[in-house]
Order: structure tokens, then C-alpha cells, then sequence
């Protein structure tokens, strides 16, 4: 590699024109061309991801204008228990999710045939079907589109990290110091705005690839209908004997993994921690009595609460405009 040329120039500027090269045959299904009944959900494959991180760069360079500018220095929050975020001196972190990463790769070694395998592979938001961040989001900040892509609105996020709480892979991050919060109750009303992986559903609905998988020279993501994925990920399943992953986790997830080992034995490989996501089994976190209680509380006053937040900040808005 040339003096001066870093890896991340030489991802942008080799891989970008090799991936949009791989790409540009690619139909889009119908759906992705707008909301519908018809889910959409990604297929990885983590057989051909080589851990290049062109997906990383991709997603960061599309989505860099969605990235939180805070507001320093912070306001001292009330209790002095509730901890200050902030990742806006570590906006080059891509080992984990952050409010300026939202996708990341995971490597696991793993013992297959008697010899060590590495394998890697892009972790981002699932897009539940049934996500408990937007059932639970007191707000309605975080909510559902038509075609399964879930979405944390920033203009009325507070902050307060519910969707990260209840969320199996606690995947939403938060930043401090940004956010309709510091124009209400800066001490008091949340702590920022929460950030995740939104699946490019912008390019989506024109009718355009994510950006990850738009990038990537293996072709390790596809998108379509949910049904056309699943059934496609049990074919190649059946193929190789292998796994899959997302089919039944919290009853079904819009992001599809195959793998032809285990995905306990990937879990027991791969680092976790805070923004860096499990691959355990996991239940129905909705059926649960007390975040079913929760949710149906919680549901006739988000909407009203996600009205009003969006009255309040297109209020502030005109009062800038006007000044």
C-alpha cells in the first residue's frame, strides 16, 4: 500500500468502485420501491464476508449527516446519577456500535473439521418484527415503517434510553448534549438522542440499495421480502447443513443470518459488551406479562406524546426562522 494511502482512503476509492461495480446488476424487488405489506428484511451470508469493513465506511459516509453535533458543555443532569454519553471525540471508533457507527464487524474463531476458522461479519440493528423499542418508546420516537425497517426519529428523541434498555441486543446508543432535550428541560428531560442503524430507508424508499450492501465486492447482504429471504436462507441452510439466525430470535427479526457453524459457538467466540451485540437465542421479549402491562400503558400516549414533541420542535423552528 502506497505511503499516505490509509486503509480507509483505499477502501473508499478500490472496494467503493468494485462493490457499486457488483451492485449495479442487481434488481430491486418491487417492494423496495415503498412502503407496503410487504416486509423487507437482509440475508448475510458470513461465509464470503472477508472483513474488509467497506460496509463500515459505506454507512458512514451516507449517513455522516444524520451524525449528532452536541451542544458542550453539557448540562448538568438531575439526579447526578444519570451519566453523560459522549462519543463525539471517538467518532473514529468502527470495533462497535456508537452514535457515529452503526454498523461494525464481529469476528469469531471457531474450531470446524478439526481446524481454526475466523469468520467475520457485519452486526447492526435486527429491525424486529415486533420491536420492543417502538412498543415501548414512551415518546414514539422509535417506530416501525410499513416495511419493517425500524427508525429512532431525532427531532423528538429525549434521550432517555429506553429503546436501549429493552432492546435484546441493546443496540441503540445515545450522545449527550444534542436533541430537542436541551430546548425543553436540559436538567431534567432525558439526555440526548438515541442512534442506530435506520437501514437506509431513505435510499430504500427511492428505490436504492442500503449503502452497506450496495458496497460490498462479496455480496455477502441481499434485501427482498421478507418470506423470499427466509426462504433463501433455508435453501442455502439445507445446502451446507448450516444455521440460521433472526428467523425466531424475539419471534422474528428482519436481518437474516446464515452460518455453517453454530450460532452458540460463534457466541462463544466473539467479543461482547456494551455496543458490541450477542448472538444468543432469545425469546419473545413482548410476551413477557409486565412488558405486555407496559406496552399496552404506554401505547395510547406515545402518539399523542410523539405529536406533541413534533409541535414543539417545528414551534422552536419557526421562532429560529423568524429571529
Amino acid at each position: 500500500m502506497e505511503k499516505g494511502l490509509t486503509r480507509r482512503s483505499f477502501l473508499k476509492s478500490g472496494l467503493a468502485a468494485a462493490g457499486a461495480a457488483a451492485a449495479a446488476s442487481v434488481a430491486l424487488p418491487a417492494t423496495v420501491r415503498g412502503a407496503g405489506k410487504n416486509e423487507l428484511a437482509t440475508l448475510i451470508d458470513i461465509r464470503k464476508c472477508i472483513g474488509c469493513e467497506a460496509c463500515v465506511e459505506a454507512c458512514r459516509e451516507v449517513n455522516k449527516k444524520k451524525y449528532p453535533e452536541p451542544v458542550k458543555p453539557f448540562p448538568r443532569m438531575y439526579p447526578s446519577s444519570v451519566k453523560i454519553s459522549d462519543w463525539s471525540g471517538k467518532r473514529d471508533v468502527t470495533d462497535r456500535l456508537t452514535p457515529y457507527n452503526w454498523l461494525f464487524i464481529q469476528h469469531a474463531t471457531v474450531t470446524v473439521d478439526g481446524n481454526k476458522k475466523t469468520f467475520s461479519f457485519p452486526r447492526r440493528c435486527m429491525h424486529c418484527q415486533n420491536p420492543p423499542c417502538a412498543d415501548l418508546c414512551p415518546w414514539g420516537a422509535a417506530r416501525k415503517l410499513e416495511n419493517g425497517i425500524s427508525v429512532i426519529d431525532p427531532d423528538i428523541c429525549l434521550g432517555g434510553s429506553k429503546c436501549r434498555n429493552v432492546c435484546p441486543w441493546k443496540i441503540p446508543q445515545r450522545q449527550t448534549g444534542v436533541g430537542l432535550y436541551l430546548k425543553l428541560l436540559p436538567s431534567l428531560a432525558g439526555n440526548g438522542v438515541m442512534y442506530k442503524c435506520d437501514r437506509c430507508h431513505e435510499r430504500v424508499a427511492r428505490g436504492e440499495l442500503p449503502a452497506c450492501i450496495e458496497i460490498c465486492p462479496e455480496k455477502v447482504q441481499k434485501i427482498g421480502p421478507r418470506e423470499d429471504i427466509l426462504k433463501e436462507a433455508m435453501d442455502i441452510s439445507r445446502k451446507i447443513g448450516g444455521y440460521i439466525y433472526g428467523a425466531d430470535e424475539n419471534v422474528g427479526t428482519n436481518t437474516i443470518y446464515i452460518s455453517p457453524v453454530p450460532f452458540q459457538e460463534l457466541n462463544r467466540a466473539i467479543e461482547k459488551g456494551d455496543g458490541k451485540p450477542h448472538l444468543k437465542k432469545v425469546e419473545d421479549y413482548m410476551a413477557h406479562a409486565d412488558t405486555l402491562a407496559k406496552a399496552m400503558l404506554i401505547a395510547p400516549f406515545a402518539g399523542l406524546a410523539a405529536a406533541a414533541l413534533r409541535l414543539a420542535n417545528v414551534s422552536r423552528r419557526t421562532k429560529e426562522d423568524m429571529k
